[in-house]
């Protein structure tokens, strides 16, 4: 009998052990497991006003730039300015070698006084030349008194008459070539102005209060006419060319308020938009705008530094809103996962605009009030089984 008992007490110990067991691994199966709930996180549904913000990228630019060079061929004599020198208007920034400028507008100068040589001795030769009508013209008239009394024969008469024409004929030559001389002087003058001023040409000023932003040039270096040497920024010109996507860019104006983040600053700096371009990037989908600083950095950026640029959209009228991490896609339907009675429903929904901290407004699905689904272990269904937690493991708040 004991050993009856010691035998079958063994097999009773071993099944309890092996009950205990396989409830354990039971529980941890349905607990961790495949079959084991996923862990969720939730979130109600609030109704609230989000205002928008949009981010783009740009570059920096200068409005104006002044692209200086000569404008006629020559050898660069002197340059008196470096990439990143302030300069005033009028201040010398090169000079190019006139070479023989100076004996040409000499050679002019001495034309002139030759054109005005040449004028006085033909306003003498004018001068002598109405006289010598005038006189003739008296000697016709004496004589066409003389005729009728056969005084002088109609040969002599005829005579005058020929004088007087000749005579007018040399006056009309001198009163031209007089006219000549001075249109000789006035073209002499005009052609010795011009050399002149393409002589101040070759000393290259600045048109205004700016920075040297390139130099292109050195002493000897031969340049052609029209070729641009140096660049001049005016600073207060200085704004942002922006980039942003069309698909979000919807109520973009001007005016609006920026922050920019320029790559070399280590916070952002205020300024508003100054307009929408009228054109757009086709191939990348974005559009172009200009946007101007409120208070220009000091020292200024560099032109070409790349920015980021965020727009602070106009508030948004109170609706339903919800995180962009609870949007999701089940059978090419957008919608969110709403916890009804502690069981999942998928919720078909219409979405609008969102913000930068990831709220994106519902235009229609929600009421408001709602508890649904932002983040799951696992992708989820209607059959299941969830577990609502704080936070998910290996995430952050």
């Amino acid at each position: 009998m004991k050993q009856v008992i010691q035998q079958y007490g063994r097999k009773f110990a071993l099944a309890i052990v092996m009950s205990l067991m396989l409830g354990l691994l039971g529980y941890v199966f349905l607990r961790s497991g495949p079959l084991a709930p996923i862990s969720v996180t939730t979130v109600n549904v609030e109704k609230r006003a989000i205002q928008p913000s949009l981010f783009g990228i740009g570059a920096v630019e200068a409005r104006y730039t002044h692209k200086i060079g000569p404008t006629v061929a020559g050898r660069v004599k002197r340059v008196e300015v470096q990439t990143g020198d302030v300069v005033k208007q009028g201040q010398i920034l090169a000079e190019i070698d006139p070479i023989d400028f100076e004996e040409k507008i000499s050679a002019l100068d001495a034309s002139v006084k030759r054109a005005g040589a040449n004028i006085l001795s033909a306003e003498a030769n004018t001068q002598e030349s109405q006289a010598r009508k005038k006189f003739a013209e008296l000697q016709v008239k004496r004589y066409e008194q003389l005729v009728p009394s056969r005084v002088i024969s109609e040969e002599a008469m005829e005579v005058k008459r020929q004088d007087f024409r000749i005579a007018q004929a040399n006056a009309i030559a001198a009163q031209a070539n007089l006219d000549a001389m001075r249109d000789e002087q006035q073209r002499t003058r005009a052609e010795r102005d011009g050399m002149a001023r393409q002589r101040s040409h070759l000393r290259l000023l600045s048109p205004v209060d700016g920075i040297v932003m390139r130099r292109e040039i050195d002493p000897a270096t031969t340049v052609v006419a029209g070729q641009a040497v140096l660049e001049i920024v005016e600073p207060s010109s200085i704004w942002i060319n922006a980039r942003f996507d069309q698909q979000r860019a919807f109520g973009l104006t001007s005016s609006l308020p920026v922050q920019i983040s320029l790559h070399t600053r280590a916070s952002a700096l205020p300024g508003k938009i100054v307009r929408i371009e009228p054109h757009a990037d086709s191939v990348t989908e974005e559009l172009l705008a200009k946007i101007s600083f409120d208070h220009l950095p000091q020292p200024l950026p560099s032109i070409g530094e790349l920015v980021e640029v965020t727009v602070a959209m106009p508030l948004q009228k109170i609706m339903p809103v919800v995180p962009n991490a609870s949007l999701q896609r089940l059978q090419g339907e957008l919608g969110v996962w709403k916890l009804n009675q502690e069981k999942l429903q998928f919720v078909p929904v219409k979405i609008g605009i969102s913000d930068l901290a990831g709220n994106v407004q519902v235009l229609e699905g929600l009421q408001g009030g709602e508890r649904i689904v932002v983040h799951s272990f696992k992708k989820l269904n209607t059959a299941s089984r969830i577990k609502v937690v704080d936070q998910l493991a290996g995430t952050s708040k």
